[in-house]
């Protein structure tokens, strides 16, 4: 993790987390990412939720088209990462139920 602290990802992640609505983390994400970089991120995403429900490689392969190679990468970073996804689901989990 201590790769990506550099004063340029810190800046970049103040921006983010001062965004406050889903319309303003579209607008600020279209300007910062392509579309397929956007998209690439929320397959990955995608990816790690069904690796949590225990679908097959295959299961994801066919359900969002990730390439093998991507869904071991998420798998990879759910088993041995920094807790990310697991924070991201919980909070969203807990914003769904308020």
């Amino acid at each position: 993790m201590d790769k990506i602290r550099t004063a340029m990802v810190e800046e970049l992640l103040k921006v983010i987390v001062s965004l406050q609505t889903a319309d303003e983390c579209y607008a600020f994400l279209s300007d910062v990412c392509t579309i397929k970089e956007l998209q690439d991120m929320a397959q990955r995403l995608q990816t790690a939720k069904l690796l949590k429900a225990g679908k097959s490689y295959q299961e994801i392969t066919d359900e969002v088209g990730a390439s093998a190679a991507t869904i071991s990468r998420v798998n990879r970073c759910l088993n041995y990462g920094s807790g990310g996804y697991e924070l991201g689901f919980k909070r969203a989990q807990g914003r769904k139920e308020k």
